[in-house]
């Protein structure tokens, strides 16, 4: 089962506007109709604000994981890791981007945003 409690942050180490973006190339979910493993790719983009956190690395990782074994469709991925990290983080804005590998011949990319995502970052 997802697990958002795996999540830890820190503070951002300066208060002036600053943008990260962190691509995991290896994530895997399991298709709830076949009971197939999905596999994609996630892209997560955000802005740190003052009083929010960054999310530390291997505990994005094993959030990530916590997900393998998970019946859940594309769509459900991509918008229960923005509303998990929304929560822990607190960010100015927040974007994931997932792209899923091919199946039957037809590629899958779905994107969710939370705030005003800049447009310069619109078009990932």
């Amino acid at each position: 089962m997802p697990d958002p409690a795996l999540l830890e942050t820190f503070p951002p180490p300066v208060d002036t506007p600053f943008l990260i973006e962190h691509v995991n190339e290896e994530f895997t979910s399991v298709c709830p109709k076949t009971g197939h493993p999905d596999f994609g790719r996630i892209t997560l983009r955000y802005e740190p604000s003052p009083t929010g956190g960054c999310v530390e690395l291997k505990s994005l990782k094993l959030y990530y994981q916590s997900f393998r074994d998970e019946g859940i469709f594309y769509e459900a991925v991509t918008n229960r890791v923005r509303d998990d990290l929304v929560e822990k983080l607190a960010p100015r804005w927040l974007q994931v981007i997932t792209q899923w590998r091919g199946r039957g011949g037809i590629r899958s990319r779905i994107i969710a945003d939370a705030g005003s995502v800049p447009a310069a970052w619109t078009r990932g």
